[in-house]
């Protein structure tokens, strides 16, 4: 059970993060990637609310569950492009809390070249983070199907 819902403790809170959400999501940024990133973060910091979810999400635009099977493993998988093993790597670094080198950045923007597309990514795995830190100490659970 969980300790408690943010949407019902502070509705205002937890709107400003799905406003959040909704802009990246309207944007640039392809939903596939957007997905990767969601899962991966959510893996490393523990939020089986959150992986659960960002999988349902993933195969309803259209993600094979063998991508979704190989995110542990991405980079060793065949499944992934260039561009979405920039993502990866880059979403695996900060959630990690590590440096982002100037060659993971330059990686970055050469996959990511519109300041727009790459600033939603910039954001999203921000925006990601900040939700497994509620997800994770607040106990949210995978629905049941």
């Amino acid at each position: 059970m969980a300790r408690m819902l943010l949407q019902e403790a502070t509705p205002e809170v937890y709107s400003g993060f799905m406003n959040l959400a909704r802009l990246i999501r309207k944007g640039p940024l392809d939903g596939k990637v957007q997905e990767l990133i969601k899962i991966r973060a959510s893996q490393l910091n523990g939020c089986a609310y959150c992986v659960d979810i960002h999988i349902r999400d993933a195969r309803a635009k259209g993600d094979t569950e063998e991508r979704m099977h190989h995110t542990t493993i991405w980079r060793n998988s065949y499944l992934y492009s260039e561009a979405e093993r920039a993502a990866l790597a880059y979403t695996e670094a900060v959630t990690r809390r590590e440096p982002v080198s100037d060659e993971l950045w330059e990686e970055l923007c050469k996959h990511y070249p519109d300041p727009r597309e790459r600033g939603d990514l910039v954001a999203l795995v921000s925006l990601i983070n900040a939700l497994n830190l509620f997800g994770v100490p607040l106990r949210l659970e995978p629905t049941p199907r």
